[in-house]
């Protein structure tokens, strides 16, 4: 599917985009869990929201939950916000959040790509992808927000690939 023309330029976007009550739509694969909340209304994050996003975002091998920056719930609700609407509506999947070190460290241990002093053990981080959206076009849509790292995960099954993004320093990388 070929992104609109204007897709990338999340910079253009008028005020009212920003400052309208904020509802986030996630789906964890791993655990079966979907969640949609109304989580940011009159300029105030809802605590009890934030709680359960939290937790949606939690370790699920490692049982654990932890703060969740929300500056990466915001880059998660932006990138949702944006693509719909082109009327692109499919919850965004979370691949992975916050991790434990142990969980982490299983990862590097197995040969899949998790940095040593990866952002997600700080709760900085995810690993995400939208049905029927192509990992390229998602993640020059997170990177045109400029809010930290990008990195492109692609995979050639059924599912594509997956966009890593963390509120890190700014840099792109391929995998």
């Amino acid at each position: 599917m070929e992104p609109p023309p204007d897709l990338f330029d999340s910079q253009a976007l008028d005020i009212e985009f920003w400052v309208k009550p904020r509802t986030i739509d996630l789906i964890r694969p791993a655990s079966g869990e979907r969640t949609k909340l109304l989580y940011w209304k009159d300029g105030e994050v809802q605590a009890s929201a934030y709680e359960q996003l939290c937790h949606i975002l939690r370790d699920v091998n490692g049982k654990k939950t932890a703060p969740i920056d929300p500056k990466l719930i915001e880059t998660l609700w932006a990138t949702q916000a944006f693509i719909a609407r082109f009327g692109m509506t499919n919850p965004l999947e979370v691949l992975s959040g916050y991790r434990t070190p142990e969980s982490n460290q299983r990862l590097i241990e197995e040969g899949i790509p998790a940095a040593r002093k990866s952002l997600h053990l700080e709760g900085r981080a995810a690993d995400i992808r939208i049905a029927k959206l192509h990992e390229e076009a998602l993640g020059e849509l997170i990177r045109s927000f400029r809010q930290g790292g990008v990195g492109f995960y692609y995979r050639p099954s059924a599912k594509g690939g997956w966009i890593h993004t963390d509120t890190g320093l700014q840099r792109t990388w391929k995998a």
